[in-house]
């Protein structure tokens, strides 16, 4: 049994930081809070302080650009809210962002990199690797890297979705010890307090993979993408690393430490006592899935219970159109999500062969170099998709 991790032990031994701080919190109707990026910049210096590396995911590059263009135009009576707009007040509002943080970790003596992601550049395991060893020169240098998508390139709904999800992704670019999620709420709460007055708070989470999240969250804030449920999503990604996640308020008077040390403020996720390699959290997030692969029940106990790989003779159904390595959902009869993995066999491949024993493979599709349509080692059970 593993020893019980409260918050006061979180202190120790904590190296590397992943700081993911939400638009609700550095900015407000009219744009970026100044004061709010000078507190959030004194708080990480203060960890920086006590020999942690920090790396800050930060919203708010959209709100600074409307922010700039309206100041000079009488484009706020239009809302811009198409994606257009919104890549175009992002491609604007990073220089301001970052010229914000620039100058509030100088205080501190701190020098400052801009870092803009996209899911598709992670996407290749080459780059993923250039990506890691970028950052690792960065916090070598003791240089605080600043994350955000990359809006402007961007061909899809913001690709990561929402910043929350670029946070869990960095953890396992860097390899951190601790995610923070500072949001507008004072932490996660049993039920939306928005819209239920008896949601009662929640200071720690056991077993976040047991909890329905979808039906907890049924909201999201006004200002960013993401809302509690793509905290607790990323929360639940971060466990499987064996990272613990706190989630609390950044607004107002917010002291770190205090809260971190305090059970009074914001809510503590408990990781998962055996966490999965970092290439296959790599694996499984690096793409969303472009179809699935329906097992029987036999196969379905061979994967969760002992370990193997999937056989072509497990698959009962194959749903989508894709290519051989593609990303693939893993589903039970019941259509259950089993996990996810990367599949040998293209979609016309795998609707051949499913049901077929190994032997007979090289008659109806000629030679393979697997004979597993999913290997074990390239796949994630109990996916947090």
């Amino acid at each position: 049994m593993r020893p019980m991790i409260n918050r006061e032990s979180l202190l120790t031994d904590i190296h590397r930081v992943v700081v993911k701080v939400g638009s609700a919190v550095i900015t407000t109707g009219d744009g970026l809070n100044h004061a709010a990026i000078n507190q959030l910049a004194d708080q990480l210096a203060a960890l920086r302080e006590q020999g942690m590396e920090i790396v800050l995911v930060s919203s708010g590059a959209v709100a600074a650009g409307r922010q700039r263009i309206f100041e000079r135009t009488s484009k706020k009576s239009k809302k811009y809210t198409d994606m257009a707009s919104r890549q175009a007040a992002s491609a604007i509002g990073q220089g301001r962002l970052m010229h914000d943080y620039d100058e509030a970790f100088a205080r501190h003596g701190l020098v400052t990199a801009q870092v803009l992601l996209t899911r598709n550049g992670l996407k290749v395991r080459e780059r993923f690797l250039n990506a890691r060893n970028t950052m690792e020169r960065l916090l070598e240098w003791g240089v605080i890297p600043i994350v955000n998508e990359n809006d402007t390139v961007s061909t899809r709904e913001l690709e990561f979705g929402d910043n929350d999800t670029l946070g869990a992704m960095c953890i396992g670019l860097i390899g951190a010890d601790l995610f923070v999620n500072l949001t507008s709420a004072d932490g996660v709460f049993d039920k939306n307090p928005d819209n239920h007055p008896d949601a009662k708070a929640m200071p720690t989470i056991e077993k976040i993979d047991a909890m329905d999240i979808e039906t907890m969250c049924d909201g999201t804030t006004s200002v960013g993408t993401g809302g509690m449920y793509s905290k607790l999503r990323a929360a639940r990604r971060a466990s499987q690393l064996g990272v613990p996640t706190f989630i609390v308020s950044g607004k107002g008077d917010f002291d770190f430490m205090t809260a971190l040390r305090s059970t009074d403020r914001g809510t503590l996720v408990i990781p998962r006592e055996h966490a999965v390699s970092s290439k296959k959290f790599w694996l499984a997030y690096h793409d969303d899935p472009a179809g699935s692969i329906v097992v029987d029940k036999g196969a379905a106990e061979a994967l969760m219970s002992k370990g193997k790989s999937l056989l072509p003779i497990g698959i009962a159904k194959v749903d989508g159109c894709f290519d051989q390595g593609a990303l693939v959902f893993i589903k039970t009869l019941d259509g259950d999500e089993l996990g996810v993995g990367l599949t040998n066999f293209s979609s016309d491949e795998l609707c051949r062969i499913k049901g077929k024993r190994t032997g007979d493979l090289d008659s109806i599709i000629g030679h393979q170099t697997s004979n597993e349509a999913i290997h074990r080692d390239n796949m994630l059970l109990d996916a947090a998709i």
